[in-house]
């Protein structure tokens, strides 16, 4: 009986931020390194390659998922959105919060902070601080202490940003 040999690459085809993508990339290669090394979407920061700090969040057909655990040949067919894709010409609400509010510092954490919060809003336009927190639970910082994060969310869900 003979051992199928492995595929060592794929071709993929990736919609990400709109824009369609056909790439051959090696089996293990990760949807954050398609996305920052084959696609040059260095938004989407690498934290800890663990899937613990969230820097390397995105929406994989509009569900946050963290990049670094995610293969590139598991999002063929699918539909990204980095943090590039959020806004067009302007910033959007939750990103004047989040200056406004002064939710980021080093800035490291802020494209998986505003990819989590943005889905948070889209399921529940008005959470509560406590609904922030569970969202953001996945989200590692190590600059702000939270406090400015939550505010912001919280004042994007309410229309104060």
């Amino acid at each position: 009986m003979s051992v199928p040999t492995p595929t060592m690459s794929q071709t993929v085809t990736v919609t990400v931020n709109g824009v369609t993508f056909e790439r051959d990339v090696p089996a293990r290669r990760l949807l954050v390194h398609l996305l920052r090394d084959d696609l040059d979407l260095t938004g989407t920061h690498i934290g800890c390659d663990t899937g613990s700090c969230g820097a390397c969040t995105v929406h994989l057909d509009g569900v946050p998922v963290k990049s670094c655990a995610v293969l590139a040949v598991q999002a063929d067919g699918a539909s990204v959105t980095t943090v590039e894709g959020l806004a067009g010409d302007e910033q959007t609400p939750l990103q004047r919060s989040f200056a406004e509010h002064h939710a980021l510092q080093c800035g490291y954490c802020t494209p998986g902070m505003l990819m989590s919060a943005t889905a948070l809003l889209a399921e529940n336009p008005s959470p509560t601080e406590d609904d922030v927190k569970v969202a953001l639970q996945g989200n590692i910082c190590r600059c702000t202490g939270y406090w400015n994060i939550v505010e912001a969310v919280v004042a994007a869900g309410r229309g104060a940003a």
